[in-house]
C-alpha cells in the first residue's frame, strides 16, 4: 500500500508499540503519540479514498500535493521512530565486568537523551501534521471533483468497433479458430450453448477480435447483440441496451433488474442468438448477466472479453489472445503509416528505427497503431529518421512530456492498474526498478517485496507464500507475462511488456516511488529520493548526480554490476534495502559500512567478493532477508548471527560448507533456509528440525556419505513443525535417505535432485514417501545411469506415492543437462551428432576430443532416450561425465567456451536466458550468423566469434550489446565481403555500446 498511503500502514503499529511501558516515555510525549495515531488513521482513510478516484476524473492537483505531503511526513516519522528503536536497545555486544559496568552507566544517560530527542521530534511532526490537516480542511480536499481530462477510457477503447475491415490485420486466423470453436461439427453439438472467453491485457485487440467474429456470424442467428460492461457497470442500462439490440424497445418504464432479466429470457427462449459481452472485470457481474442468457435447444453462442484470467476460466472456453506475429506487426505498421501494407520507410535509417519500434511494441496492436499514427505525419520528409528516433526514445521512458497519443495509450493500459487493490499497486510499481526487458525471478522478487515491507503475514501462510499469491494475482490480471513454467504449472519468472513498463515507469516517477540512475533516459532528480536503482554498466560505474541527496533513501538496488567505489554506502543513514548482487567490486572492506546500516531489512551480497562475515552483523537487528550465496567465504558464520531474531530468509548456497551451529535454532523467525553442507549428519538435521518457523529448506550436499551401514533416517525426533517445502540436491550422495513415520508432518512439496547415481548400497529404493502425511507433490529429479535401475527407481517412487493416503502427484522436472558420452567405437562421429540432434529438447551436440571420440550434448533431455537411440543407430554408448545443471554451476552461465568444437546448428533461441553470461568464446566453431537475440545478453563483456562475411546487420546487433568491452571477430570469406573497399563504417546507429 506504500504508493497510496506512504509509510502509514507500517507506522501505526510502531506508534502503538511506543506507548508500551518498557520505553518509559514522558506522559506528554505519550499523549502526542496518541494524537498522531488518531490523525494518521484519518489521513490513511482519506488517501485510500483519493486512490479510488475514477481514471477519467483523477484527483485535483491540490489533492495530489496534500497526499504527497502526508506520505512524506509518514516516512519521516517512521525514520525517527526506527532510529529511536535501534538506539534504545543498546549494543548487543556490550562487554561484561568493570568495563561493562561503565558502559551500562553511560547507556542510562544515553537512553535519557534519546527519549528526550524522540519527544522533540514527535512534537515537531505533530505540529507539521496539524498544518497538513488544516490545509486539508482549508482546501476541502475531500470534496474536490476534478474535471475530466480528454476522451473517456470507454470511448478510446471502443473505437476498435469502427475499424475498417481493410485495416484489420492478424485477425483472420484467430477469428477462424474461434468460429470453429463456436460452430459445432455435428447437429447435437450445434444445439448446445457455447461460450468463448477472450482474455489478454489491455490493447491486445480483444474487442476487435470479438467484433470480427460477431460480424461474420450474426447473420446466421435469429438475433444478435454486442454490449460493453466496463469496470463500474450500470446493470439496468446494460440490460436495456441488450433488449433494444435483440428487438424489444418497449422497456423504458421498467427499472427493476429482475424484471429486465425476465424480459430477456422470454425474448431468447425460442431463438438462436449470438451475444458479445465485452470487457468483464468482475465474475459477480457475469453471474448476474448469465441469468438472462437462457440455455435453450437452439444453440445460443456467447463471446466474452476480459483482462482477467480467472474471470475467463470461470466464464468458460477461455482463449488466451497472443500478440501479433512480427510479419503482421510490420503489415499493420506499414498500413497505418503509409496507407498500404507493402510500402516501407523511405531510407535505411528510418527502416532500422521502425524495426526497433516494432520490437518495443511487442506485437500489441494498440501500441503499433498509436506509434504508427504519430509517425505518419513525418513519413516523407528528409529528416524522417530524426523525428522517428525521438518518438522511439520516448517509448518506455515514462516521461511526462510524451506525445498525446502515447498518453492516451497509457490511459487505456492504466485501467488495469487503477483496478488493483492498494497493496498490488505498490508491488506492480516496484517492477519499474528493474531494467527494461529484464527477466525477473519470482523468488528474488517476492523476497524483495518482503524486505521492502510490502508483504504482511496472513493466518496459515508464510510471508513468501503471501508474496507468491500477489505475484500470481498480477499474472491473473494480465499485467506481467509468466515465464519458465515448471512441472507444477507454476511460473518461475516473469517479464513486463514494454508498454506496461512505460506505464509503471511513468506512474513511479509521478508518485516519486523510485528514481532510476544511469538508465537510457535522463530523469529529473526529485526533491526527496526514497528508492534508487542503478543501471550503469560495470565499466562505466555509478555516477551519482551532484544534486542528489541520499539522507532519505530507503532502497538501493544495483543492476549489471553497476557498483563503484564512488558510491558511499555510509551516506544512506536510513537504508532498509541494499542489493549489490553480482558486484565483484564489493569486498571485505565494504562490510564495515554495510554492517553499520542499522535499519537494513534486506541485504543481498550474492556473487560479491566478500570472504568473511564479521561479528558486526549482529548490529542488524531489523534484518529479515540475507543472501550471501555464490560467495567464497573462508570462515564459518560468527556467533553474533544468533542476534538476528527477525531474520526470515537466509541463503548460503555455494558459499561455504556450513557446519550448522546449534545457535541456528535460536533464529526464531527464520522461514526459508538454503544451505550447502559437506555431508548429511544426524546432528545437522536435529538443529535444522528445531528451527520453529522454518517453512522452506533447501540443502545441497557436496560430498558422498561414505562408510554408513544403515540408511540416513529423518524421523519425528527432528520435528520440523512448520516445514512445507523441502529440496535436497547432490551430485554425489548415494540414495540412502529414508523418511520414517512421523517425519515432517506438514511437508507438502518434496524436490529430490539426486544423481546421477551409479551405485547404491540399498537397492530397494525405499524412501518412505508413504509416511509423509501432508505431501501434495514430489518433483522427482533423481537420475540413475543404468536403464533398468532408473526404471525400478521411478516405479518404486510411484508405488510409495500410491500408498500415501494423500495421493501426492509426481512430476519429472525439466533438467538442463550437459552429458559427455563415449562414442569412440563409432566410425562416423557426424552420424552421432545427427542422431543426437533429433532428440526432443536437444539444444546442441558437439564432437570433442583429439580422437573425436566424445559427444557433448546440452538440452532439456531424457538421458535414457539419447543412450537408446545412439546404441540403436550409431554404436555402444556410455555416459562418461555427470549431469550438470546450469543452476548448480553458476560459473557455466557466466563463462561459456565452445571454441574449437564442430557445432552443426546455430545457437538456440533459449540462449537469451543466459542473462548472466559475461564471456562467450565461439572461435573456430560454427560460422555464426549473429542472431538478433544476441543483443539481449546484457551482461556479456567479452565475445569471440567466427563469421562467414562481416555484414552491417551483424555490427548492428553486436553494437547493441550494452556491456560489451572486448570483441574478437574472425572472418572466413573476406573475398566475398559485401563491405565497400574492405571497410565497415561503424556509427552510433550501429548500437549503444560506447565501451567497445
Amino acid at each position: 500500500m506504500e504508493v497510496v498511503t506512504g509509510a502509514i500502514g507500517s507506522l501505526l503499529p510502531k506508534l502503538g508499540n511506543l506507548l508500551k511501558e518498557e520505553y518509559d516515555l514522558q506522559k506528554r510525549v505519550r499523549g502526542e503519540i496518541m494524537f498522531l495515531e488518531t490523525e494518521l488513521e484519518s489521513m490513511e482513510a482519506a488517501l485510500l479514498k483519493i486512490s479510488q478516484a475514477p481514471i477519467d476524473h483523477p484527483p485535483d492537483s491540490q489533492v495530489k500535493l496534500w497526499a504527497r505531503d502526508v506520505r512524506d511526513l509518514s516516512y519521516e516519522l517512521e525514520d525517527s521512530i526506527d532510529k529511536f528503536m535501534v538506539r534504545i536497545d543498546g549494543d548487543p555486544n556490550r562487554p561484561q565486568g568493570f568495563k561493562g559496568f561503565i558502559d551500562r552507566c553511560i547507556t542510562l544517560l544515553t537512553r535519557a537523551n534519546i527519549r528526550h530527542k524522540i519527544g522533540t521530534e514527535v512534537k515537531d511532526i505533530k505540529k507539521r501534521i496539524g498544518e497538513v490537516s488544516k490545509r486539508r480542511d482549508r482546501y476541502k480536499v475531500d470534496n474536490i471533483i476534478a474535471k475530466r481530462i480528454g476522451p473517456t477510457i470507454d470511448s478510446l477503447r471502443l473505437s476498435a468497433l469502427y475499424t475498417k475491415a481493410t485495416q484489420l490485420i492478424g485477425t483472420d486466423e484467430k477469428s477462424q479458430y474461434i468460429i470453429k470453436k463456436l460452430m459445432g461439427a455435428d447437429d447435437e453439438s450445434d444445439k448446445q450453448m457455447k461460450i468463448v472467453s477472450i482474455v489478454g491485457f489491455g490493447g491486445l485487440g480483444k474487442t476487435t477480435l470479438a467484433n470480427v467474429v460477431y460480424q461474420k456470424l450474426k447473420e446466421k442467428f435469429d438475433c444478435a447483440a454486442f454490449v460493453s460492461v466496463s469496470q463500474n457497470p450500470n446493470m439496468e442500462k446494460i440490460f436495456k441496451n441488450l433488449l433494444g439490440q435483440l428487438g424489444n424497445n418497449n422497456c423504458d418504464g421498467v427499472n427493476d433488474e429482475g424484471r429486465l432479466i425476465e424480459k430477456i429470457r422470454e425474448l431468447l427462449e425460442t431463438k438462436r442468438y449470438i451475444i458479445v459481452i465485452d470487457d468483464i472485470w468482475d465474475i459477480r457481474v457475469w453471474e448476474i448477466i448469465k441469468r438472462a442468457l437462457i440455455e435453450n435447444e437452439y444453440g445460443g453462442r456467447i463471446i466474452t472479453t476480459t483482462r482477467i484470467l480467472d474471470v475467463a476460466k470461470q466464464v468458460g472456453g477461455d482463449y488466451k489472445l497472443r500478440p501479433l506475429s512480427s510479419v503482421d506487426s510490420r503489415k499493420l505498421f506499414n498500413q497505418r503509416t503509409f496507407g498500404v501494407q507493402d510500402r516501407y520507410p523511405p531510407n535505411q535509417r528510418a527502416l532500422d528505427i521502425s524495426e526497433q519500434i516494432l520490437r518495443k511494441c511487442g506485437g500489441v496492436p494498440l501500441a503499433i497503431i498509436t506509434i504508427a499514427s504519430m509517425l505518419a505525419s513525418k513519413k516523407e520528409e528528409e529528416y524522417t529518421h530524426q523525428y522517428w528516433s525521438l518518438v522511439y526514445e520516448s517509448m518506455g521512458s515514462g516521461l511526462e512530456n510524451s506525445y498525446d497519443a502515447l498518453k492516451d495509450m497509457r490511459r487505456i493500459l492504466s485501467v488495469s492498474y487503477y483496478d488493483l487493490p492498494a497493496h498490488l499497486k505498490t508491488c506492480l510499481l516496484y517492477l519499474s526498478l528493474y531494467p527494461e526487458d529484464y527477466k525477473i525471478k519470482i523468488k528474488e522478487l517476492v523476497w524483495r517485496w518482503v524486505g521492502e515491507g510490502f508483504i504482511h503475514a496472513k493466518q496459515g501462510k508464510s510471508l513468501y507464500e503471501v508474496g507468491e499469491d500477489y505475484f500470481h494475482e498480477l499474472i491473473n490480471k494480465s499485467l506481467i507475462q509468466p515465464l519458465d513454467i515448471d512441472g507444477g504449472n507454476m511460473a518461475m519468472s516473469c517479464r513486463i511488456h514494454d508498454m506496461v513498463f512505460d506505464l509503471i515507469t511513468f506512474l513511479s516517477i509521478e508518485e516519486n516511488f523510485q528514481t532510476p540512475i544511469g538508465g537510457q533516459q535522463p530523469v529529473l532528480t526529485p526533491r526527496k529520493i526514497r528508492r534508487v536503482s542503478f543501471h550503469a554498466s560495470e565499466h562505466k560505474g555509478i555516477r551519482q548526480p551532484s544534486n542528489m541527496s541520499l539522507s532519505h533513501v530507503r532502497s538501493v538496488i544495483v543492476f549489471n554490476q553497476a557498483f563503484s567505489p564512488l558510491l558511499e554506502i555510509s551516506a544512506f543513514p536510513v537504508l532498509r534495502v541494499l542489493d549489490v548482487s553480482g558486484c565483484e567490486q564489493v569486498k571485505n572492506h565494504h562490510c564495515k559500512d554495510i554492517f553499520s546500516l542499522l535499519h537494513l531489512r534486506y541485504l543481498r551480497l550474492q556473487g560479491t567478493s566478500i570472504t568473511e562475515i564479521p561479528k558486526e552483523i549482529g548490529n542488524l537487528r531489523f534484518l529479515q532477508v540475507l543472501d550471501i550465496s555464490e560467495t567464497d567465504l573462508v570462515k564459518q558464520l560468527p556467533s553474533t548471527f544468533s542476534l538476528l531474531t527477525k531474520l526470515v530468509l537466509l541463503d548460503m548456497l555455494n558459499s561455504i560448507l556450513c557446519e550448522v551451529p546449534r545457535w541456528m535454532s535460536s533464529l526464531l523467525s527464520l522461514s526459508s533456509l538454503s544451505i550447502t553442507l559437506g555431508t548429511l549428519r544426524d546432528e545437522y538435521i536435529q538443529v535444522l528440525g528445531s528451527i520453529p518457523s522454518l517453512n522452506e529448506l533447501f540443502i545441497q550436499v557436496e560430498k558422498p556419505m561414505q562408510g554408513r551401514n544403515k540408511r540416513f533416517v529423518i524421523d519425528g525426533a527432528s520435528p520440523f513443525p512448520c516445514l512445507r517445502r523441502f529440496t535436497i540436491r547432490s551430485c554425489h550422495t548415494e540414495m540412502d535417505l529414508l523418511f520414517a513415520h512421523g517425519a515432517m508432518e506438514n511437508l507438502q512439496k518434496l524436490e529430490l535432485q539426486l544423481g546421477p547415481l551409479k551405485t547404491t548400497e540399498f537397492v530397494d529404493f525405499d524412501f518412505g514417501m508413504e509416511n509423509l502425511s501432508s505431501l501434495e507433490y514430489v518433483s522427482n529429479g533423481m537420475i540413475y545411469y543404468d536403464e533398468q535401475r532408473q526404471q525400478a527407481l521411478d516405479t518404486a517412487v510411484q508405488k510409495a506415492l500410491d500408498m500415501n493416503p494423500n495421493k501426492p502427484k509426481m512430476i519429472r522436472p525439466e533438467i538442463e543437462m550437459v552429458l559427455k558420452l563415449d562414442v569412440g567405437s563409432s566410425k562416423d562421429p557426424m552420424r552421432a551428432i545427427k542422431v543426437a540432434s533429433g532428440i526432443t529438447g536437444m539444444k546442441s551436440a558437439t564432437i570433442l576430443g583429439t580422437d573425436r571420440n566424445l559427444l557433448l550434448v546440452i538440452g532439456n533431455i531424457d538421458w535414457t532416450d539419447i543412450i537408446q537411440k545412439l546404441r540403436q543407430n550409431v554404436c555402444c554408448t556410455e555416459v562418461l561425465e555427470d549431469m550438470i545443471h546450469f543452476e548448480r554451476k553458476p560459473n557455466l552461465s557466466k563463462k561459456l567456451d565452445i571454441s574449437q568444437a564442430e557445432l552443426v546448428k546455430q545457437v538456440p533461441s533459449t540462449f537469451v536466458q543466459l542473462t548472466e553470461l559475461m564471456l562467450l568464446d565461439m572461435l573456430n566453431n560454427i560460422v555464426c550468423e549473429v542472431p538478433t537475440l544476441m543483443s539481449s545478453l546484457s551482461s556479456m563483456s567479452s565475445l569471440s566469434i567466427t563469421v562467414g562475411t562481416l555484414r552491417d546487420e551483424y555490427i548492428q546487433v553486436l553494437g547493441s550489446i550494452p556491456s560489451l568491452s572486448e570483441l574478437y571477430i574472425q572472418e572466413i570469406n573476406y573475398q566475398e565481403s559485401q563491405i565497400r573497399n574492405g571497410v565497415i563504417i561503424c556509427t552510433r546507429s550501429h548500437g549503444k555500446s560506447p565501451e567497445t
